[in-house]
């Protein structure tokens, strides 16, 4: 059944239905008798999980609307004849021609390891799962490269300049000074069997298992390597460099700012204030705050000196819902809230971090390892670099 608008709206107007409900529960909560807030601890806690469960279904049924208009990719002859080849290779293992077909389509030929690349639409199809599944691509920088590795050049400052009257000497200024920076790229593989029999099935599309299938093995592991991964065999994530009390002024490139709440596992709303007020103002305007679940829960219960609730749900379709009047991403991946975690993280993602993808996925078919299952290796090259420090600033939960 196609997601239509007015299941959105639905959806937005019994969420706002329950964070009134939620609203009431906490105020008596927190003024209630000690005899009282036993009871109502519990449906305070009942109604935070059912508003996380609504603003969750809200933003699928939106992602959901926004794919169905999402037009359909138009390729040219080579890459249909080798889509077609290929999923013959996908049902039966034929792969008779298909290396031909594949260099034609995509000007590469078989590498000596084995497998096939998949066909570009699938593979521009997998890339676009993974950003609908992953909170990391949903707010970071994506680009596809052809190569290996992918390098840039940013600006770290250095030059020179000065006021002057109309007829002073002008004396030559510094040079600006350039970094070179690389992303930290790593091969992800995963493994999806089938039967023979399911493959063989006409009404079986062999083509979104295997996309949906990889995509979902994918989304897990690179998920946790954007944010933090090691950046060996592997990108390097986000919270994986360096963590500095230093303002942006003070602090070398490629070290990130991290505040600190002031509370061993505890933040308040004037630490999140002073979160968003680290951020230069130019970052601000497209900032976002990241976290786990559980810190989302904690947020909702937060008030500001006048008694007003710090997030607000999202009302309206589109319309996503906030703290501070600023969108919130959820991640998993985000440590959740305790003694000295980076628990929480605000700014302009796709500033700060860029995810690299490389063109070619490729595809290994094997019968024989787990018969009577087919398994399809399926590998592909991603990295990830931090590009821009000043970008995001992270909060700590330390008392000191």
């Amino acid at each position: 059944m196609a997601v239509e608008l007015k299941d959105v709206e639905q959806v937005a107007e019994a969420l706002g239905k329950k964070f009134d409900e939620f609203k009431e529960k906490n105020d008596k909560r927190i003024d209630g008798l000690e005899a009282e807030k036993g009871k109502l601890s519990g449906q305070v806690d009942t109604l935070n999980e059912k508003l996380g469960e609504l603003d969750a279904l809200k933003s699928d049924l939106e992602k959901e609307l926004l794919a169905l208009k999402r037009p359909d990719g138009i390729g040219t002859k080579a890459a249909s004849e080798h889509k077609t080849a290929f999923l013959q290779f996908v049902r039966k293992g034929v792969d008779t021609g298909l290396g031909d077909l594949q260099a034609k389509a995509l000007q590469i030929g078989t590498e000596a390891d084995g497998g096939y690349a998949v066909p570009e639409e699938m593979d521009r199809n997998i890339i676009q799962l993974l950003r609908d599944t992953s909170p990391m691509r949903q707010v970071c920088n994506q680009i596809t490269v052809g190569s290996p590795d992918y390098k840039r050049l940013v600006g770290l400052g250095g030059a020179g300049s000065g006021w002057v009257g109309e007829t002073d000497p002008r004396p030559a200024t510094g040079t600006p000074t350039l970094g070179q920076i690389s992303a930290f790229m790593g091969e992800i593989y995963s493994n999806p069997q089938a039967t023979q029999t399911s493959l063989d099935d006409i009404f079986f599309n062999a083509e979104t298992w295997l996309n949906e299938e990889v995509a979902r093995e994918f989304s897990e592991k690179e998920g946790n390597a954007f944010l933090l991964g090691n950046g060996t065999n592997k990108p390097k994530g986000l919270l994986a460099y360096p963590l500095l009390t230093t303002s942006d002024d003070a602090r070398a490139f490629g070290s990130l700012q991290k505040l600190i709440s002031g509370a061993a596992g505890a933040f308040n709303g004037d630490r999140l204030i002073d979160l968003i007020h680290a951020l230069k103002a130019g970052y601000r305007a497209n900032g976002k705050f990241m976290m786990g679940n559980l810190t989302v829960a904690y947020a909702r219960k937060l008030k500001d000196s006048e008694g007003n609730y710090l997030w607000r749900p999202g009302l309206e379709a589109g319309a996503p819902s906030s703290l501070l009047g600023y969108g919130i991403v959820e991640n998993e991946d985000m440590p959740d809230v305790a003694v000295d975690a980076n628990a929480i993280a605000f700014g302009d993602f796709k500033r700060a971090y860029t995810i690299v993808d490389r063109i070619g996925t490729r595809v290994l078919r094997d019968p024989y390892t787990n018969k009577p299952y087919v398994g399809f290796y399926t590998t592909k090259r991603v990295g990830g670099m931090l590009v821009d420090s000043q970008a995001v600033k992270v909060l700590t939960l330390s008392a000191v």
